[in-house]
């Protein structure tokens, strides 16, 4: 009996690996956050497999359908939104499972960042213009951010910077990033990226907030900001020059 870690991918159920597919047709439990991971996805789980909302049960309630599915030599399918190495709350479980001796194994999915950046049409590493990509949140009523983490510290290298987590504290957000990347930094939020009811917005850190407040943007969403949202002047990358030694 395995626990299958699996990454259902940003929102659109076709996003999601062959593996992490192919293990949940195998899988007589999936675990699921129904609020998050697309209802289509549990069409693979085979005839008569037991499917548990996660969404309003506590973590040791979580755990406990892991333990029973254990006992009774059946392998989990346990779905996390977008890919599960990223404020997907896998580790305390892994935690756990690793007490009671219970095997399991993670298979990575399309983290919401990168369908947000697919969504813009836009590279998040562009050459002479920004290398370095910062994923964070903000603390709020989630679990505080370790010391040195705070938006103000991380932002003084103004590297790319992509925000889970934070779409509800946009404005706070703003007036973290402004004394760093000043007003004028482009700015987008994607909520719900790659779904049919995607959200696009554009702008720089002056007006987004307002954006945010008029289209309604509450949750599911990422935060990107950062110059190469609106870079168009920049060196090739030397992946490809001619100049470079392919021996």
């Amino acid at each position: 009996m395995t626990v299958r870690f699996i990454g259902a991918g940003p929102g659109a159920a076709d996003l999601i690996t062959v593996r992490g597919q192919r293990a949940i047709a195998a899988s007589p439990v999936c675990l699921y956050a129904g609020s998050l991971v697309p209802a289509e996805l549990l069409e693979s789980c085979p005839p008569g497999a037991r499917l548990v909302d996660t969404a309003r049960m506590t973590l040791e309630e979580i755990v406990a359908e892991m333990l029973a599915a254990h006992g009774a030599g059946q392998d989990v399918a346990r779905l996390h939104s977008g890919d599960p190495s990223v404020f997907s709350a896998m580790a305390e479980q892994m935690r756990r499972l690793d007490a009671a001796a219970v095997p399991y194994e993670v298979i990575p999915g399309v983290p919401a960042f990168a369908a947000a950046a697919a969504a813009l049409k836009r590279e998040l590493t562009v050459p002479g213009v920004g290398q370095t990509i910062t994923l964070t949140r903000t603390s709020a009523r989630a679990t505080p951010m370790p010391e040195g983490e705070d938006l103000d510290t991380l932002g003084r290298s103004r590297a790319t910077m992509v925000l889970h987590l934070a779409v509800q504290r946009i404005e706070e957000v703003v007036g973290e990033l402004v004394p760093n990347y000043g007003a004028d930094c482009p700015v987008a939020v994607v909520a719900r990226a790659s779904r049919a009811d995607e959200v696009v917005l554009r702008g720089t850190l002056a007006d987004i907030a307002g954006q945010v407040r008029a289209a309604g943007v509450l949750r599911t969403a990422v935060i990107v900001v950062g110059r190469v949202l609106n870079a168009a002047e920049f060196p090739d990358s030397h992946l490809y020059s001619a100049a470079r030694c392919r021996g």
